[in-house]
């Protein structure tokens, strides 16, 4: 129940020993007066509840975040997305359009959870945003920064022609490659597994188009390839394409034919085309480089048990048909 006006859950601007009257500061008043200013004219007032580590969120950056905007003496938000279990990557300049919101995500570190004001000119403005908030109205943003990708050397990279992309130097491109690795790995771990694939895949090209200088050179970038391949074959795995799986795990063990975790994409990915004997063959490989991972015995076992079903079934359907052979003599 609210206080006077002021709803149980801006009561925490309030002291405990003073009751809010509607002749004292309202709770955004009193909030921004324990509230640091970011730029200096009061548009953006900033308080973290739960510091964050790491370094600050860059520009042009990708972020995911949670957020909930409230209007004042309003208990519940205009806005929110803390309903999605994996919010999607936003590039700041692009898709974060609210100027005090992307001024404020500047100011973050990851895990950060933090609290902002924005005036109207950093918010909504005059018009305001009808029919979610009214003109002028300054709002409160609850934020937490889940994690963020410095996407600036992706996007500069791309803004090139072809020829351009060339004469850049290994090292930025490699960083390009491991930008796009982390967009693929958060997808995937967000089950996103078509837009993961061909992040995946777009790392691989940059890879593969690139002119080694020597052949120390040329190694190391077939190196690079490997962790895309196995993550190619995993996702494809998931995509239910077993077949590509395949593929691309023999595309892994072209560079590292040791590998257990190529030789054990092999192994499921013959598992499920159901080529028992070469899916038994990768696994059995695969044990021997690394015999205790939990994984891989599972897999052998489920192997076993599919296997021992097969040949049962195959021996059934072959007495079946001499029986019937011989029937048809008689």
């Amino acid at each position: 129940m609210s206080r006077n006006g002021v709803p149980p859950r801006l009561q925490q601007f309030y002291p405990v020993d003073e009751r809010p009257s509607p002749d004292r500061q309202s709770p955004y008043q009193r909030l921004a007066r324990q509230m640091q200013d970011i730029l200096g004219d009061g548009g953006v007032l900033k308080e973290v509840i739960r510091e964050g580590e790491g370094p600050l969120v860059p520009e042009n950056a990708s972020v995911a975040i949670h957020y909930s905007g409230y209007l004042e003496y309003a208990d519940r938000p205009f806005d929110t997305n803390c309903y999605v279990k994996f919010p999607r990557l936003m590039k700041l300049g692009k898709d974060v359009t609210l100027w005090g919101l992307e001024v404020g995500l500047l100011t973050m570190k990851k895990g950060e959870f933090s609290r902002f004001l924005f005036l109207p000119r950093y918010a909504y403005g005059r018009m305001g945003c009808p029919p979610l908030t009214p003109p002028s109205a300054t709002v409160l943003f609850e934020v937490q920064l889940i994690d963020f990708l410095d996407s600036a050397e992706v996007d500069d990279f791309f803004s090139r022609t072809p020829d351009e992309q060339s004469e850049v130097p290994l090292p930025r491109l490699l960083k390009v490659v491991d930008t796009e690795r982390g967009f693929g790995n958060r997808l995937f771990n967000q089950r996103h597994y078509e837009d993961a694939k061909d992040r995946y895949k777009q790392a691989v090209t940059l890879l593969k188009n690139r002119e080694p200088v020597d052949e120390a050179q040329k190694r190391d970038i077939e190196a690079l390839k490997l962790p895309f391949f196995l993550n190619l074959s995993l996702t494809l795995l998931r995509l239910e394409q077993p077949a590509k799986a395949l593929a691309y795990g023999k595309k892994a063990l072209e560079i590292d034919a040791r590998n257990a975790k190529a030789l054990f994409r092999c192994g499921q990915a013959c598992f499920e085309l159901g080529d028992y004997e070469k899916a038994r063959h990768f696994l059995v490989m695969a044990q021997a480089e690394k015999p205790f991972d939990t994984d891989i015995n599972n897999q052998l076992k489920k192997l076993a048990s599919h296997y021992r079903h097969y040949t049962e079934r195959e021996k059934e359907m072959c007495t079946k048909m001499f029986a019937d052979f011989h029937a048809s003599e008689k």
